[in-house]
């Protein structure tokens, strides 16, 4: 099976660059899946998780926005902020989470609306990705 190359950068550091059978991305208009042989393609993307799969496994990056371009068997995905399933610490992102909520409930005239969303929609995409920590094989979930 053909593979493609995926780079996951933030202005910091390369997140990953590895071969892959396919991913699932989150643009701003619905998810994107992207394997290989794609059409070229450059588009936005939500902040979300990209669900990346490679050899029959899944695994996780939450991405707090950005790019993503195809090309070729090329995938590069330029995020404002992203972080793979065991670098992110749950209690922080639901701290995050508690406190963009708390802001949205006080109403304050001050209140940026729209970065409070935002925050709420990154902190949200990390709590998902960091409750999937382990890779998921094809088949049944377990059941017990």
């Amino acid at each position: 099976m053909p593979t493609m190359q995926l780079d996951i950068v933030t202005a910091e550091r390369l997140v990953s660059s590895e071969e892959v059978d396919g991913l699932v991305a989150p643009g701003v208009d619905g998810e994107l899946g992207i394997l290989p042989r794609h059409a070229p393609l450059l588009t936005a993307l939500a902040p979300g998780e990209i669900r990346v799969r490679k050899n029959g496994e899944e695994s996780f990056i939450a991405i707090g926005g950005g790019f993503m371009e195809v090309i070729g068997s090329k995938v590069t995905v330029l995020a404002d902020t992203a972080e793979r399933a065991d670098e992110i610490d749950a209690s922080r992102a639901e701290a995050a989470l508690a406190k963009a909520q708390e802001q949205i409930d006080s109403r304050s005239s001050d209140m940026d609306l729209e970065r409070a969303m935002a925050s709420i929609r990154r902190s949200q995409a990390r709590l998902k990705v960091a409750r999937r920590r382990r890779p998921r094989r094809d088949g049944p979930p377990p059941t017990g």
